[in-house]
């Protein structure tokens, strides 16, 4: 494990069999846990914890200090789950003390060039495609997959299972098994592929198209939308996830797509 040509502090703490390249820096008050792999040139700084079995690849930046102009150097970390692939020149700041943390769960992938900023919370599962920019206190929801050079507004809420067309400006919160896409970014559609991909039935895809048509293909605002689908459909795990994710949305919800009349 140990790299003479990397530099690691005493206090950090490392599994035996975590590989380390040469050229890493590795500050105190770190944990990285056992089959975890460090490519050449990272950067892993105070208050990062990375799970079992990722792999970093080279010039990666995690745990820096966030770029937000409150934060006064109080006690935050990153948290990276396990089997989690970081590829080139990605960077992970730090949390404030608005959630203390910033996380990226279990399974994740983040392409090359990717921006997490602080207080970020990643869920499982989720595809960051290269060079997307998320900005502070986003929440990225389980199976999410954000195109290319994407930008997420802060604040912003993106729910399970959504895909999302590269380079997309993402300003409005995105609820859950949807596609999203265009210029303003809207509703285009059911992630059914990816859906399928997961073992969802015919019967909840259709359910699932079935809730937002009333959403977002009826001329409806979301409280009368909401409204009908509590009483016109039955209830289910993904109607009552739809409905909760479109009520608690702080920025709103995305809108769906109409074609401008030539």
């Amino acid at each position: 494990m140990k790299q003479p040509l990397a530099y690691i502090h005493p206090e950090a703490k490392i599994a035996p069999n975590v590989v380390i390249e040469p050229f890493v820096t590795i500050d105190k008050n770190v944990v990285i846990e056992e089959g975890t792999r460090i490519g050449s040139n990272v950067t892993i700084l105070e208050g990062t914890r990375i799970g079992k079995n990722c792999n970093i690849f080279p010039g990666a930046v995690l745990g820096a200090v966030p770029q937000d102009l409150k934060f006064v150097g109080e006690d935050t970390t990153v948290e990276v789950g396990d089997n989690t692939t970081i590829r080139e020149f990605v960077t992970i700041n730090r949390g404030t003390k608005a959630k203390g943390k910033t996380v990226v769960g279990n399974n994740c992938l983040l392409m090359a060039y990717v921006h997490v900023a602080h207080d970020v919370i990643v869920g499982n599962n989720v595809i960051l495609v290269n060079a997307v920019q998320v900005a502070g206190e986003v929440v990225i929801d389980d199976f999410a997959i954000i195109g290319g050079t994407s930008a997420i507004h802060q604040f912003v809420h993106i729910g399970a299972h959504v895909m999302v067309a590269g380079g997309s400006l993402i300003g409005k919160d995105v609820p859950p098994y949807v596609k999203a896409g265009r210029e303003r970014i809207s509703y285009v559609g059911i992630n059914s592929i990816g859906l399928r991909r997961r073992n969802f039935n015919n019967d909840q895809i259709r359910d699932i198209q079935n809730i937002y048509r009333y959403l977002f293909q009826m001329g409806l605002n979301n409280s009368e939308a909401i409204e009908r689908i509590e009483a016109e459909l039955p209830a289910s795990k993904e109607r009552d996830e739809i409905i909760l994710f479109v009520r608690n949305s702080q920025r709103g919800i995305i809108k769906g797509y109409y074609p401008e009349k030539g």
